[in-house]
């Protein structure tokens, strides 16, 4: 039996990478997929979904707007009787940018997306589960940078460790309801997000240092992220709740230390 047969799932980002890969994979085990971003090209996500014989309905909207995710709750409503998964996975890098150079514009505009959006959806979520009342999975992607500095730029990086202190704060107001909130914490990983620094390296002939610095010594792939939120969507991880996950090839497992020597 496929592992989220029967279940509706709603996925924000859903246009490129993780999004994308997660979407897709949750189709591919039974799931109903409500896919949402502000890119057009989450109707491109929809259609691969559907021409491979799943159930995908696409919204190009942004999901740090409240009444933007109520409508994709209530389309999970009225169309498939209710919300069982949802993952919140829109976010946004920022600019690199040194904390003198930092306005407060910039932190603004990332919590927003990062952060706020986040909120938005695990509180409209967690609601809808609790109306149907049989539980349900909320997953929201974290990153190491919200886990150790130096993993990306300030706000970024804040905007992430906010994520994690939400899950783990949410999952312990939402006791007795079944819901359960985890996060995933991606360490490098080729999306549409991180594109620059991927053709970056490889233009100067760098490719091989790209993920030097974990023990498995390469960046990962959307689909090994979509592999982790597919088992947090599942009944499989029934008693995991309130944790952020590091998929990271080992990186935050570590402190700095030099190859080949023990200290």
């Amino acid at each position: 039996m496929p592992r989220l047969e029967g279940k509706t799932a709603i996925i924000t980002g859903a246009a490129s990478g993780i999004g994308r890969a997660s979407a897709i994979r949750f189709a591919a085990e039974g799931a109903r997929v409500i896919a949402a971003d502000v890119a057009d090209e989450v109707r491109a996500t929809c259609a691969e979904i559907e021409g491979s014989g799943g159930v995908a309905k696409a919204f190009v909207l942004d999901t740090s707007e409240k009444a933007n995710v109520d409508t994709l709750v209530s389309v999970a409503k009225d169309d498939f009787g209710g919300v069982d998964v949802m993952f919140a996975n829109a976010g946004i890098g920022g600019d690199f940018l040194f904390l003198d150079d930092l306005e407060a514009e910039h932190w603004a505009a990332v919590l927003k997306v990062n952060l706020i959006g986040v909120f938005i959806a695990v509180k409209a979520a967690s609601m809808a589960m609790k109306e149907k009342g049989s539980g349900g999975s909320i997953i929201c992607t974290a990153s190491v940078a919200g886990l150790r500095a130096s993993a990306g730029p300030s706000p970024y990086s804040a905007s992430k460790a906010g994520v994690i202190s939400l899950v783990q704060t949410a999952s312990n107001q939402l006791v007795g309801t079944g819901v359960r909130v985890n996060a995933i914490c991606p360490g490098l990983i080729e999306t549409g997000m991180t594109k620059p620094m991927f053709d970056m390296a490889r233009e100067v002939g760098k490719e091989d240092r790209i993920g030097q610095l974990n023990p498995l010594k390469r960046a990962g792939q959307p689909s090994e992220i979509a592999e982790v939120a597919l088992f947090l969507a599942s009944d499989e991880s029934s008693y995991l709740n309130g944790q952020a996950i590091a998929v990271d090839g080992g990186l935050s497992s570590s402190l700095p230390f030099m190859p080949g020597r023990l200290a």
